[in-house]
């Protein structure tokens, strides 16, 4: 018995090992026990992305949820995230279930559940469903035929990607974009946001637009060292104004700009705080993760915004979002939403809302990002991910507890911050964290200096530091 534990974000785990039909039987019969005891006619959308085995798992979710006499709305075709989040509204449904597995390897698939509110389920709420998770399910499902399930009235199929592809033409003067003169590159990296910039930019250079359950070889996670292609054809073409970059299931983004040089989610959030708030005038607070550059504070002080910082995972953000009006909430990972939209994360719309700052202020990418650099001064982000022994990794964890570290190298260290992991000051614009995996055995290293060269030199130096001392 496989025991099931949901993370930062969903349960993840390798396809035909534990992630198996069984398995994921398992979790929908804990979602439906769960969703019977908090609505008096639960309904729930279920849909999955690109990933192989995709359509045969949330199937079985929904002939799990049926058996229950709950109503399925079941995806017609591959979805991204935003629209299952989209959907839960769109239909009232009381959850949404997710079969993806987001930016992980191919060798992985995934369980993620939506609020009816439209964003990821709660903390509190998660927990309640493992809760109810069976340590078997030994129902057959062979003999449920889905066609059966539609004449029944428990299951009907649904369009989310026309839904969506409708709701940005509402909300975004699409038109005025693609006839602006500017020519933008998409890079889907072969997941689940390919058909609708398809269908909404079809002249723009689009790249990874197909279903590859492989990914080619390349985790579907927009960094720079899985942009390769991508950011390489920007500078052969020489014409392209801005490329932006999503996930495997769309809700994370990263942009290029003219000269293919990638711009991470930290510079993403700063230019929505800047275009939303300084040319269009919105108000609200901004919450963002602990990992997140300082620079977003500085920014938030200039223009005298409310920001809260909460422990790493959208749901924290999606929590605030629900009870008070928050104009920009993102993470260091890539996953942002903004105020007038869904509480969640939507690697589209957050690109179209950057294609539209550049065609309302007639300003480049760079040029947007200058005006930003003029208030908070110039910066550069990196992260590593240590694979190291559990040994290694319970050893410097303590170390970390014990506030062994008072230097990494040349750095002091002048101030520590402890609410998701331990995050190092040398200066306000210099800091080192440290956080470890709840499963696995690796410490996520993060960095921030004035430039890519101190960034680089702040982790080599914190990692040489917790490797040999305090041994």
């Amino acid at each position: 018995m496989t025991r099931i534990q949901f993370g930062t974000d969903g349960w993840r785990a390798v396809i035909a090992k534990e992630f198996t039909t069984e398995n994921v039987a398992r979790i929908a019969q804990g979602t439906a026990i769960w969703a019977l005891k908090q609505h008096e006619k639960p309904t729930v959308v279920v849909g999955h992305d690109c990933r192989f085995g995709g359509e045969l798992f949330a199937e079985t979710i929904a002939k799990v949820l049926t058996g229950n006499g709950i109503k399925v709305f079941l995806c017609s075709d591959f979805v991204s995230a935003p629209m299952i989040s989209m959907g839960c509204l769109r239909y009232n449904t009381s959850v949404g279930v997710f079969v993806t597995a987001s930016h992980n390897p191919p060798l992985y698939n995934g369980y993620k559940l939506k609020g009816h509110y439209g964003g990821p389920l709660l903390e509190e709420q998660i927990r309640e469903v493992e809760n109810h998770i069976p340590d078997r399910f030994t129902d057959s499902l062979d003999e449920v035929r889905l066609e059966d399930l539609q004449k029944q009235g428990l299951l009907e199929y649904v369009d989310l990607e026309s839904m969506y592809c409708d709701y940005l033409e509402g909300q975004f003067d699409l038109e005025k974009i693609r006839k602006s003169g500017l020519r933008f590159a998409f890079d889907a990296m072969y997941g689940s946001g390919q058909n609708v910039m398809k269908r909404l930019f079809p002249d723009s250079l689009l790249m990874h637009c197909e279903r590859q359950p492989l990914f080619d070889g390349i985790p579907p996670e927009p960094l720079e060292r899985n942009l390769g292609r991508f950011l390489e054809r920007i500078r052969q073409e020489g014409n392209i104004d801005c490329g932006l970059a999503v996930d495997g299931d769309a809700d994370r983004t990263a942009l290029a700009d003219q000269s293919g040089n990638y711009i991470d989610s930290h510079h993403v959030i700063l230019l929505l705080i800047h275009y939303l708030h300084h040319y269009k005038k919105k108000t609200g607070k901004v919450v963002t993760g602990f990992s997140s550059s300082v620079k977003i504070q500085k920014l938030c002080e200039a223009y005298q915004i409310p920001l809260d910082v909460v422990k790493i995972g959208f749901k924290h953000i999606c929590e605030i979002m629900l009870h008070e009006e928050v104009l920009v909430g993102g993470e260091e990972s890539g996953g942002i939403a903004v105020s007038g939209h869904i509480p969640e994360r939507d690697g589209i719309y957050t690109g179209l809302i950057i294609w539209e700052a550049m065609v309302e202020t007639g300003l480049s990418l760079t040029g947007l990002i200058d005006e930003i650099y003029a208030i908070t001064g110039p910066f550069a982000f990196e992260r590593a991910d240590l694979i190291v022994s559990e040994q290694d990794k319970e050893r410097i964890v303590k170390n970390c507890q014990q506030g062994l570290y008072e230097h990494f190298g040349k750095y002091t260290v002048r101030k520590t911050e402890t609410l998701d992991g331990f995050k190092y000051y040398f200066s306000d614009s210099q800091w080192l964290m440290i956080r470890p995996s709840g499963t696995e055995p690796v410490l996520r290293t993060y960095a921030e200096g004035r430039n890519s060269e101190e960034a680089l030199d702040i982790l080599k130096t914190g990692y040489n530091t917790i490797m040999h001392q305090g041994v």
